[in-house]
C-alpha cells in the first residue's frame, strides 16, 4: 500500500520544510531541491501534485499489503536523476548519502537516531518507471504557473507572456545502423535466445553454439570491409552472398526450433515468442541486404527499422554541418520570456511546419487566463496558412521568417522593429534547449518508447524546478541582501 509522505518529526529529524540552501552555490543541485521544497510546504500546490501521483500510481489497486515507496520519494529521486542528468548506480548511492537529497526526502537522520532508511537500488528503479508521460505534462503545468504566479506583477491583472518555439533532435541510444550491422544484431540475439531455450529444453544439435556465433561475427566484419571499403565489386557480392547463406542457414535452424519445441512452461512459451520475433528481423534483413547490394534497389523509407532495440527511431537530417544525421525524435519545445519550458511535444514522424496550429490551440487552453504578447519561431515552421492562422489568434505580434523569395509585404513585416527585435530574442531558446539537454535529453538512456516520453517529461520537469528554484533563491538573496543593509544602516 503506497502511501503519501508524512514525515514523523523525532528528535533528531529535520523538517523538510526547514532545510536551508546555500544562497553562494552555483550548482544545479540546490535550486532544483528548492523547487521540490516549495511542492511540498506550498498547500495549494502539495494537494494538487499528491492528487495527481496518487491518481495514475495507486490507481486500481488496493489499500492493502506491503508498504511501497512513499509517492514523495518516487518524485524526489525521479526528478535529481533527470536534474543531474546521472545514472541509477549514482543516484542510489546519492540517497543513501548525500545528506542535502536525503533532508528533502524527509529520512536525514542525526546522531540520536540508531537506525537510518535505506533506499535499495532495485526498489528506485521499479518505482520511478510507475510515471508516465501524461502524469509529468500536468505536473509540469502546475509548476509552470507557481512560476509565473511568483513572478507576476503586484498590480498585473493578466500574465503577460513572450513565447519562443523550436525543435532539436533527441537521440535514441543506438549505434548507426547499416543493413549488415542490424542482420549481424539479429542473428546475435536468435542465439542468445537459443541459449536461454537450451537451459530449459532439452533441444539437440546446438553444442557448437559459440562456434556459430564467432564465424558468424567473422564473416559480418568481411563483408562489412568489403562493401564499404572495398573496390573490386566481384568480391563485394561473393562476400554478401556468403552472409546471406549463413544467415539463412541459421534462420531455418531456429524456426525448427520454433515449429518442432514443445512450450511445456510458461518461460518456454515467451522464449519462442522473442526467438520468432528475432527471426522475423533475420528475414526482413537478409532480404533488404539482397534488394539492395545485389539487385541494386532502393529500399523505400517507410520499410526501414533503424534499431531491433529502439524500432521507434527515426533517422533525422536537419542540414546541419556537424551532424549531418541524427537518430531519435525531434522534440518541439515553447518557453517564455522567464525561461519556464511551457509546452513540449515529441514529433513520431512530423515535421515542424505541421505543429504550428496544434500548438497555438494547446498554449490556449492552457494559459487562457494570459495575455501572449508574442510567438516566434524560426524558418522551419514557415508556412502561408501557419502564419494567417497565428495572425488570427489572440498573439499581438507574430515572429514567422518566410522561407525563400520575399515579395513587398513580406519586406515590410520582417522589416518592422518589434519583428526585428523578438526575431533577435528568439536565439533564447537555444540556451534554452543546452540547459535542457544538460538535464538528461541530449541521449535518451531509456528503452522503449513510453521510457522515451517518460525520460522527456522528467527532464522538463527538473528543468522547470531548476528554473523555478533559482525564481525562490533570488528572492531569499534580495532579503537577505536587503536584512545586511538595514543591520549596517542600524550600526
Amino acid at each position: 500500500m503506497r502511501q503519501r509522505f508524512e514525515q514523523q518529526l523525532n528528535l533528531g529529524t529535520h523538517p523538510i520544510s526547514t532545510v536551508q540552501f546555500s544562497l553562494k552555490s552555483r550548482d544545479e543541485l540546490p535550486a532544483i531541491l528548492r523547487g521540490l521544497q516549495y511542492i511540498f510546504i506550498t498547500p495549494s500546490l502539495n494537494e494538487k501534485v499528491f492528487q495527481l501521483l496518487e491518481d495514475t500510481i495507486c490507481k486500481g489497486k488496493n489499500k492493502t499489503g506491503r508498504k511501497g515507496m512513499d509517492l514523495w520519494h518516487i518524485l524526489v529521486l525521479a526528478v535529481v536523476r533527470h536534474g543531474l542528468n546521472t545514472n541509477w548506480d549514482r543516484l542510489e548511492h546519492m540517497a543513501n548519502q548525500d545528506a542535502l537529497i536525503r533532508k528533502i526526502l524527509g529520512v536525514h537522520s542525526t546522531a540520536f537516531q540508531s537506525v537510518e532508511f535505506e533506499f535499495a537500488y532495485q526498489s528506485i528503479l521499479d518505482n520511478v518507471s510507475q510515471i508516465d508521460d501524461t502524469l509529468l505534462e500536468k505536473i509540469n503545468q502546475l509548476v509552470v504557473e507557481s512560476g509565473h504566479e511568483l513572478l507576476k506583477k503586484k498590480d498585473q491583472k493578466k500574465i503577460e507572456l513572450e513565447f519562443k518555439s523550436d525543435s532539436y533532435a533527441l537521440e535514441t541510444n543506438v549505434h548507426f545502423p547499416t543493413d549488415l550491422n542490424l542482420l549481424w544484431d539479429s542473428a546475435r540475439k536468435c542465439l542468445d535466445t537459443v541459449a536461454l531455450i537450451k537451459k530449459e529444453t532439452s533441444i539437440k544439435g546446438w553444442r557448437k553454439s559459440k562456434c556459430i556465433r564467432k564465424t558468424f561475427k567473422s564473416k559480418f566484419r568481411v563483408t562489412s570491409q568489403q562493401v564499404f571499403a572495398g573496390k573490386n565489386e566481384k568480391q563485394k557480392k561473393v562476400a554478401v552472398t556468403e552472409y546471406l547463406r549463413q544467415a539463412r542457414e541459421l534462420q531455418k535452424r531456429c524456426e525448427e526450433i520454433v515449429k518442432n519445441v514443445s512450450t511445456n512452461t510458461l518461460k518456454v512459451a515467451a522464449l519462442m515468442v522473442v526467438l520468432q520475433h528475432y527471426i522475423d528481423y533475420v528475414k526482413k534483413f537478409s532480404d533488404q541486404i539482397e534488394r539492395r547490394l545485389l539487385k541494386g534497389e532502393t529500399i523505400p523509407t517507410a520499410e526501414k527499422i533503424y534499431s531491433i532495440f529502439e524500432p521507434h527511431t527515426e533517422w533525422i537530417s536537419k542540414g546541419k554541418k556537424n551532424k549531418p544525421v541524427e537518430l531519435g525524435h525531434l522534440l518541439l519545445i515553447t518557453t517564455d520570456q522567464h525561461q519556464f519550458i511551457c509546452d513540449y511535444k515529441i514529433m513520431v514522424g512530423e515535421k515542424d511546419a505541421t505543429q504550428v496550429k496544434s500548438l497555438r490551440d494547446r498554449l490556449i487552453k492552457k494559459f487562457n487566463h494570459a495575455d501572449f504578447t508574442s510567438h516566434s519561431f524560426d524558418k522551419g515552421f514557415w508556412s502561408k496558412d501557419n502564419l494567417e492562422a497565428l495572425t488570427q489568434s489572440t498573439v499581438q505580434h507574430v515572429v514567422l521568417p518566410k522561407r525563400g523569395k520575399h515579395n513587398k509585404e513580406d519586406k515590410e513585416r520582417e522589416n518592422d522593429k518589434t519583428f526585428k527585435a523578438l526575431r533577435n530574442a528568439h536565439s533564447a531558446v537555444e540556451s534554452n534547449i543546452n540547459m535542457l539537454e544538460h538535464h538528461g535529453l541530449n541521449r535518451c538512456m531509456d528503452k522503449g518508447l513510453s521510457g522515451y516520453k517518460r525520460c522527456v517529461g522528467l527532464s522538463v520537469l527538473a528543468y522547470n524546478l531548476h528554473i523555478l528554484g533559482n525564481v525562490l533563491l533570488a528572492q531569499e538573496r534580495q532579503k537577505a541582501r536587503k536584512e545586511q543593509s538595514s543591520l549596517r544602516q542600524a550600526a
